[in-house]
């Protein structure tokens, strides 16, 4: 497949720059995912598209002050967009610009508010850097750091952007772009899910270069994603393979909730449920652990890795329905949603959204496939 083949015009304009004030009222358009058929309603207005015993599914990592600016000795700027923390001392960046950023060198905060030294480069796009001065790499990220707002939005991150582009259920800091399709949700809206008889669950995707970088090979199938780290419990393990068993539907807050959900149906970790997707490449563990051995022994929590790439032609093995924000062209995400939903059901809709101006991307308007 041609990368070119997942490409729709956006007109500027409908890039949102700014969250609505009430995170529910967002629209919503509610599509059929066997038809393609869809209808316009508020994101508030999503409990009454989900079904008695629905599971949904959402990812509760917290997004990190990511951006921060330094100064070489020489006085120029660089821009650091923390992308992994290390330990205490020690981080991974993207640096901007990469070409001048040299191993070795020390670089400051404003005022001097704090110095960090380039141990050396990761790759073509990254840097390890080691805080020197006597913050660790917390105190620096919590005192110092900005919102990593994408850079769509054509502007400088606000205080209130600190709040607004973390979701209300956001708890283990660790990503450095939000996922977005989680932005939506109030507490009271949650509420009146949950009222429905609807079980809430969560998990964790800590967003990463595998999210948000833009994809290189003009061939979809030749494009691999980073790695990026998540955990899921036992009891959420059990509670979607016993769903799926009785066969209720899973609804997943996001591509990268649908991510982990695939991402754990392939190892064979849900009773129930499908081979999960082909044609993509398996995950990696890092000291995760599988569920107990034995029969109705209770499944543990899993952590790990995933580089799982979905695209059209894969197949689902855990996610029923998909609750997503709309993407920017030939992007992984929009490659997911057109793996569930179809490339010309999706781009349809897209062509749609734009005709009815719709908000687009981060702090944009919602899609859900049902």
């Amino acid at each position: 497949m041609r990368l070119d083949a997942f490409d729709y015009h956006l007109p500027k304009s409908l890039i949102a720059q700014t969250p609505l004030e009430d995170r529910a009222s967002s629209r919503l358009m509610v599509v059929d995912r066997a038809t393609g058929e869809f209808e316009h309603a508020f994101f508030r207005d999503l409990p009454s598209f989900l079904t008695l015993g629905d599971l949904l599914v959402v990812n509760r990592s917290r997004v990190m002050r990511a951006r921060l600016f330094v100064r070489r000795s020489s006085g120029g700027r660089v821009e650091l967009l923390v992308t992994r923390v290390l330990d205490d001392k020690r981080l991974v960046a993207l640096a901007n610009p990469m070409r001048r950023t040299r191993a070795g060198e020390t670089l400051f905060g404003e005022e001097g508010s704090f110095a960090c030294r380039v141990i050396a480069r990761e790759n073509d796009r990254e840097v390890r850097v080691e805080i020197t001065s006597s913050q660790n790499v917390y105190d620096v990220l919590d005192t110092y750091g900005h919102v990593p707002l994408p850079p769509y939005i054509a502007r400088p991150d606000r205080e209130t952007d600190r709040d607004r582009y973390q979701t209300v259920f956001a708890e283990e800091e660790g990503s450095v772009a939000a996922p977005t399709a989680g932005l939506h949700f109030t507490e009271d809206l949650l509420s009146r899910v949950r009222s429905r008889g609807i079980e809430v669950h969560s998990l964790v995707l800590h967003v990463g270069l595998g999210t948000f970088l833009p994809l290189d090979d003009e061939v979809v199938e030749n494009n691999k994603l980073h790695t990026e780290s998540f955990s899921v419990s036992g009891a959420t393990l059990d509670s979607i393979a016993l769903a799926k068993g009785a066969g209720r539907q899973v609804a997943a807050v996001g591509t990268t909730a649908t991510r982990v959900l695939e991402t754990v149906s392939r190892r064979g970790l849900l009773d129930g449920a499908n081979a999960g997707v082909v044609d993509a490449p398996e995950p990696r563990r890092n000291g995760g652990r599988s569920r107990a051995e034995g029969p109705g022994a209770p499944r543990e929590d899993f952590a790990g890795e995933t580089d799982i790439f979905i695209y059209p032609g894969c197949e689902f093995g855990c996610v029923d329905k998909l609750i997503t924000n709309f993407h920017l062209p030939q992007s992984s995400l929009l490659l997911l949603v057109c793996a569930f939903l179809g490339t010309e059901k999706t781009l349809a809709c897209y062509e749609a959204a734009v005709r009815d101006k719709y908000r687009f991307y981060s702090y944009g308007d919602a899609m859900f496939i049902r």
